[in-house]
């Protein structure tokens, strides 16, 4: 079953509503482990919308699972990961008109400036994942990378509104998980995951780790962030099915 890496980055966001201290997003993945969360998962802007620098440096020094920092391929971003160290770093798109990230990295038109942030992330011992859409040709210059993992962005599987193109996006979703354990790379995937949507995907066997937020983050506002994580990480360990010898 898929490990879950919880996203606290909306933790922050209605701290930074009103410029004050609270709630700390420290504070919320520490309860997010006590809940069973993996990997803690955040994601530095470089307009600092929600997390800050001081944010991403206590959890360095606190965290007990791994520390993933998601993060455009910007020189500054790039020096701040090689300074804290995160146990792994997710490269993602980053526009800053956007309300949450729209898509995958276009690896294959930005090679070059992604295999810079790559290697200086690689040669100093952090473990890199992309952010990309399901698509063969991104695969494939991920692959050429060398990194250790992608992440699939499920966006358009979890904003289908009908069962037609919901099941299309799912079969993209296996045919392209398939193609990444191919070539050895371990799978993970999220974005607009939810506790209504999450199961087709927890199916998908070559999944290793789900990276999930809002959802978790919304539901932890009406009944706590430890118990939130539970129920989702249910989800994604449902238990087995009892087969009598009978």
């Amino acid at each position: 079953m898929p490990k879950l890496g919880v996203n606290i980055d909306h933790v922050a966001t209605i701290r930074q509503a009103r410029r004050t201290v609270e709630p700390d997003p420290v504070w919320a993945a520490a309860m997010a482990e006590l809940g069973g969360a993996d990997a803690i998962t955040v994601h530095l802007r470089e307009d600092r919308r929600h997390i800050q620098d001081r944010d991403v440096r206590i959890l360095r020094e606190t965290t007990r699972v791994k520390l993933n920092l998601e993060m455009s391929i910007t020189d500054e971003i790039v020096d701040f990961a090689l300074e804290v160290l995160p146990d792994q770093c997710t490269l993602v798109p980053e526009k800053r008109e956007e309300i949450t990230t729209e898509g995958g990295l276009d690896v294959v038109g930005n090679l070059e400036r992604v295999r810079r942030a790559v290697e200086r992330l690689l040669e100093a011992g952090i473990e890199v994942s992309l952010f990309i859409d399901p698509d063969e040709k991104q695969i494939f210059a991920s692959d050429s990378l060398q990194v250790q993992a992608v992440e699939l962005h499920t966006g358009q599987y979890a904003e289908a509104n009908d069962i037609e193109t919901q099941t299309r996006e799912l079969d993209l979703l296996h045919e392209a998980a398939t193609e990444v354990r191919r070539r050895n790379m371990l799978l993970l995937m999220g974005h607009g995951l939810t506790y209504r949507n999450v199961e087709p995907i927890v199916e998908i066997p070559e999944v290793y780790e789900l990276n999930i937020g809002h959802s978790i983050i919304s539901r932890a506002v009406l009944v706590g962030m430890e118990r939130a994580v539970r129920e989702m990480k249910a989800l994604l360990n449902p238990p087995a099915s009892f087969v009598s010898d009978e």
